[in-house]
C-alpha cells in the first residue's frame, strides 16, 4: 500500500516553504502498512528520471521518482512566463511519465494526495483516490501574487475547478479556505474539510532569550513572494534599526534574493541572509532570534509562524483572521490591522515588535509558555487521525470519505 505525494520539489533539498513543510511531514509521519512515495523534482542532477529510487530522509525510508531536473538555484525567484513556471514545467513532465507511473502503481492499493490543484488530474489518472490539500488563501484574480499567477488566473480557476471534481476528499489549511471552497462548490461541499498544517514540536523547541549584548534579533523563513509583502517588511526593520540606534539585527532564512527590492538597500548591513536552510537549521536560527515578523496580505496557516511559536518565540506583525488561532496577546504576541497606508504599516508593526521587546527583556514572554501554546499543532496530535483515514480510503477505493 502506498501513500503517492505528487509535489515539484526534491525531498532532499532545501527548498522552504507551507507546501514543502507539509509534504515532508506527511512523508515523516506516514505509517505502517503504507510505503511513503514521491513523485517530483531532482534537484541535483544525480538520479534517472522516471525511475524508483529509495532515499533516506530524515532518518525515514521513502521512494523518490523524479519527473525532470531543475537546479535549486533555478527555482529562487517567481517565473515571469508561464513555460518558465516550476509548476508547468513539472505538470509537463507528469503528462510524460503517467503511462510509466501507471505501470508502477495500478497492482497495489494506494491513496495520491496533491497539495497543487494543477497536479490532480495526472493524480486521478493513476487509478487511485485523490487526497487534495488546498493551501491558497488568495484570489489571483484581486489580490496581490507573484506576476505568473496574477497575470493567468484563469489557468489556476480551471485547475481548482477540475481538481475539486476529481478529489475523493478536499481539505483547506484554514476553516477560510474550506469555507471558500465549500460556497463555490456546494455540490462537493460534502468531502470537504479542514487540515490546519502541522509544526514538528521535537525539532522547534523553546530555549532562553539571549540578552546580553541588547541587540534585537528578528527572523523570518520563507520566499519572499509579493503577497508576503517585502517592502512593508524591510521598512519595518529600517525604522527599527532607526528607533533602536542600529541595535537591530534581521535574520532572512530562504533562497530568495531580497536584492530585488529596492527597500532592502537600506537595511542590508543589519541584515544575516542565511540563505535556503534544513528544518534543522531553520530551528537553530530562531531559538537565537527574539521575535519573528510577517505583515503578508494573506496566507493560509504558514508554517514560518507555528515553528516560530514552537521555538517559544513572540510573533509580532500584521493581523489575518486565522493568526487568531495561535496568537494570543499578552501569551506568544502583538498583532495590528492592515491600514491602507503604507507608513502607518510600518509605524504600527514597528510598535507592536518593540512593546514585544520589552515583555521579553521584563521577563513578561516566557519562552516555554510560547510554546506550550501550539502543543495542540504539533504533528503527533494532528496528523494521526488524517493520515488513519488515508488508509482507511486507500483500502475501500473510488468514493469513500474520511
Amino acid at each position: 500500500m502506498r501513500l503517492i505525494s505528487i509535489h515539484g520539489f526534491d525531498p532532499r533539498g532545501p527548498k522552504v516553504g507551507g507546501i514543502e513543510t507539509h509534504v515532508r511531514q506527511l512523508l515523516q509521519q506516514c505509517p505502517e502498512p503504507f510505503r511513503p512515495t514521491i513523485v517530483g523534482i531532482d534537484d541535483f542532477g544525480d538520479l534517472e528520471i522516471g525511475r524508483i529510487h529509495t532515499i533516506a530522509v530524515d532518518g525515514r525510508e521513502i521512494d523518490f521518482i523524479p519527473a525532470l531536473h531543475i537546479p535549486s538555484s533555478g527555482e529562487a525567484g517567481a517565473a515571469t512566463s508561464l513555460g518558465e513556471s516550476t509548476t508547468f514545467r513539472f505538470a509537463r513532465a507528469l503528462l510524460r511519465l503517467l503511462p510509466r507511473l501507471r505501470r508502477m502503481f495500478r497492482a497495489e492499493p494506494a491513496v495520491t494526495e496533491v497539495e497543487r490543484f494543477e497536479y490532480a488530474p495526472v493524480a486521478y489518472a493513476l487509478g487511485h483516490p485523490v487526497v487534495l490539500i488546498s493551501h491558497n488563501e488568495g484570489d489571483p484574480r484581486i489580490d496581490k501574487m507573484d506576476s505568473i499567477l496574477s497575470k493567468y488566473w484563469y489557468v489556476n480557476s480551471a485547475a481548482e475547478w477540475i481538481a475539486v471534481r476529481l478529489a475523493s476528499r478536499v481539505m483547506g489549511v484554514t476553516p477560510r479556505i474550506h469555507q471558500r471552497l465549500a460556497t463555490r462548490y456546494p455540490a462537493h461541499a460534502d468531502k470537504m474539510g479542514v487540515l490546519t498544517v502541522s509544526v514538528d514540536t521535537d525539532l522547534f523547541c523553546a530555549a532562553p532569550f539571549d540578552l546580553e549584548d541588547g541587540i534585537l534579533r528578528l527572523v523570518f523563513a520563507g520566499r519572499l513572494d509579493e503577497f508576503k509583502d517585502p517592502p512593508l517588511m524591510f521598512d519595518v526593520v529600517k525604522h527599527l534599526a532607526d528607533r533602536l540606534a542600529g541595535a537591530v539585527e534581521f535574520h532572512y532564512c530562504g533562497g530568495s534574493d531580497p536584492h530585488r527590492f529596492a527597500e532592502f538597500l537600506a537595511i542590508e548591513s543589519v541584515t544575516v541572509c542565511h540563505g535556503a536552510l534544513s528544518p534543522e537549521q531553520v530551528a537553530a536560527v530562531m531559538r537565537k532570534a527574539h521575535i519573528g515578523m510577517l505583515v503578508s496580505h494573506y496566507e493560509g496557516m504558514p508554517c514560518f509562524l507555528l515553528e516560530l511559536l514552537a521555538s517559544g518565540r513572540p510573533f509580532g506583525g500584521l493581523r489575518l483572521p486565522q493568526f487568531d488561532q495561535v496568537v494570543s496577546l499578552g501569551v506568544n504576541g502583538r498583532m495590528v490591522e492592515r491600514s491602507a497606508d503604507h507608513q502607518t504599516n510600518v509605524e504600527a508593526v514597528g510598535d507592536a515588535i518593540l512593546e514585544l521587546w520589552g515583555d521579553i527583556r521584563s521577563g513578561a514572554i516566557d519562552p516555554e509558555r510560547v510554546h506550550e501554546h501550539i502543543l495542540p499543532w504539533s504533528v503527533n496530535q494532528q496528523l494521526r487521525r488524517f493520515l488513519s483515514g488515508l488508509i482507511a480510503l486507500a483500502r475501500k477505493g473510488w468514493g469513500a470519505i474520511l
